[in-house]
């Protein structure tokens, strides 16, 4: 559409905008006195309103029944994971039988490369993309020492092309084809969370399963913020947080994909806990570990009921808003403010900017709602003084900013109201 950077335009747009009501289910920050542009879910997801409830009622029947609330509560503490699995696996695209809500996102990252990533001796290369968030590096170089090898052979790094900050889809596929015979698995971020790039997650699966790869995807800064199709894409696995984009909480609990033709499969290595075992049985404490079917059978320990019940609560909206409505309401959101930035920028993009280069891809399908920015002088000092003024975006070392309007909360006046705390910056 024709987009205008003036205020009675975007103040329209949030008239004709099917899910400006969700804004009001969050509880919205205030910056002296007045409210604050919140751009940050990129890392930490405003609070819904209804958590206070759902956490008040797991505290009531904790507070009521003691252990009987495993069995007897509103919410049994025992079922509690198949509370949440159909609600997550619609956002992610999966089979509910597909998904397990369990941990945090490293642990059970760690848990999928202990069933995925089985090397031998000439096939042993895990492919990830340079700078992905250090948590993913870390857990790949210690997966690589601890079945004996070094870091520096076993990971092969996609970087992008000299004077470019993306990656492309051809350069990625050539790299699979050209170690073919060495690769064990590509483990990628479903979208980087530096660039704000996403990945073809379905032509970069179909590549690697051709050579006879496993493929697994760090989807933090992808669920809840593109439509994900991880069953269809044929993915073998993923893992999540659900702090970010879907906003449960700080330290919240993590979500985890498991395609069903491995979670049907009871002989596939795992680490095992007494709460991935049959629920049928669990309480008849034998040993010998049967799995419950799908990625319930990676499940350890007891559900974090309280972690969960913020998840839970987050899901209820998701579920109401529908994930493609608000990726749609996104691609018009974020194109909003990359028509805003350029403005600000001399109405050029790219490297030709006067004051900042976007370094998320243009096309909407290479990119969720998050736009990554460099600029030209002292990126940090203009990042300090958005944060006086009001507009919350966040810094990631070493040079970008980056601004994450959500679809479920941020509104079409705060992309203009992003414009002119530029414009009063760059101009002053």
């Amino acid at each position: 559409m024709q987009f205008e950077n003036s205020l009675s335009f975007a103040q329209q747009l949030d008239k004709q905008d099917s899910l400006a009501k969700f804004r009001n289910e969050f509880h919205l920050l205030q910056k002296d006195g007045k409210p604050a542009v919140y751009l940050c879910g990129n890392s930490l997801g405003l609070q819904p309103k209804n958590v206070r409830a759902a956490i008040d009622q797991e505290l009531k029947d904790w507070a009521d029944l003691g252990v009987e609330g495993h069995f007897d509560g509103k919410n049994p503490w025992m079922y509690y994971h198949h509370f949440l699995t159909e609600k997550a696996a619609k956002i992610v695209g999966a089979k509910p039988s597909e998904v397990v809500i369990m941990n945090n996102l490293t642990a059970n990252l760690h848990l999928m490369m202990v069933s995925f990533y089985r090397p031998t001796k000439t096939r042993y290369k895990i492919m990830m993309e340079v700078s992905a968030f250090p948590s993913d590096q870390y857990a790949m170089e210690t997966q690589a020492r601890f079945h004996g090898f070094n870091p520096e052979d076993a990971i092969i790094e996609l970087k992008p092309r000299e004077g470019e900050y993306t990656l492309r889809t051809e350069d990625i596929i050539a790299t699979i084809n050209a170690n073919k015979e060495e690769l064990a698995i590509v483990m990628m971020g479903g979208v980087n969370y530096y660039t704000g790039q996403a990945f073809d997650m379905k032509t970069i699966t179909k590549a690697a399963h051709a050579v006879g790869a496993i493929v697994g995807f760090d989807c933090a800064h992808a669920a809840g913020n593109l439509q994900l199709q991880l069953h269809d894409w044929d993915v073998d696995f993923a893992v999540w947080c659900t702090y970010k984009y879907l906003n449960s909480g700080p330290g919240g609990t993590s979500g985890v994909f498991v395609h069903e033709r491995h979670g049907n499969n009871p002989d596939l290595v795992r680490f095992a806990g007494w709460w991935g075992h049959d629920e049928k049985e669990r309480f008849q404490m034998k040993k010998g570990f049967k799995p419950m079917e799908g990625a319930a059978g990676w499940q350890l320990s007891n559900a974090q009921i309280f972690p969960m019940a913020i998840h839970k609560a987050s899901l209820e909206l998701f579920d109401e808003a529908g994930i493609e409505n608000l990726r749609a309401k996104s691609e018009k959101l974020t194109g909003y403010l990359e028509f805003i930035l350029n403005e600000v920028n001399g109405g050029l993009s790219g490297v030709e900017g006067k004051h900042f280069t976007i370094i998320t891809p243009k096309t909407p399908a290479e990119r969720g709602c998050q736009l990554s920015i460099i600029v030209k002088e002292n990126g940090k000092k203009l990042f300090d003084y958005l944060n006086e003024n009001g507009i919350m975006p966040d810094w990631r070392e070493p040079d970008v900013i980056r601004m994450s309007p959500v679809p479920m909360y941020n509104s079409f006046e705060d992309v203009y109201r992003i414009g002119e705390a530029l414009k009063q910056y760059f101009n002053h």
